[in-house]
């Protein structure tokens, strides 16, 4: 008989929890927090290096995959592809304020010779 005692006080808690009694607060969630990261904002000699021989090698040459690729600065990351495309190592396809997209120069390297 024990049991069915121990049994109508677990039901007696639940019928005064669902009654509106004094229950737990709701506790509010915090939404998710993302990771800050903490990206250069000046090349250092090595990640310029880096810069001028893996960057002309790409296909799709966006700031934003420069940006993960290299760990720098999105307007690091801006600039540097400018200086880039003015000196003709990358070609612009697309550049408008929301988004600039460069591609290596293969096709101009073929006509001038």
């Amino acid at each position: 008989m024990p049991p069915k005692i121990q049994q109508k006080s677990k039901e007696q808690k639940m019928a005064a929890a669902m009654a509106g009694g004094k229950g737990k607060k709701k506790k509010w969630s915090k939404g998710k927090s993302r990771d800050k990261v903490d990206n250069k904002v000046l090349f250092s000699k090595e990640q310029w290096e880096r810069f001028e021989s893996e960057v002309p090698k790409m296909k799709l040459i966006t700031v934003s995959t420069v940006v993960e690729k290299l760990k720098i600065n999105a307007g690091l990351a801006r600039r540097a592809l400018n200086e880039m495309a003015d000196e003709g190592t990358i070609r612009a396809v697309c550049v408008t304020r929301a988004q600039r997209i460069y591609t290596r120069n293969v096709g101009e390297d073929e006509e001038e010779e």
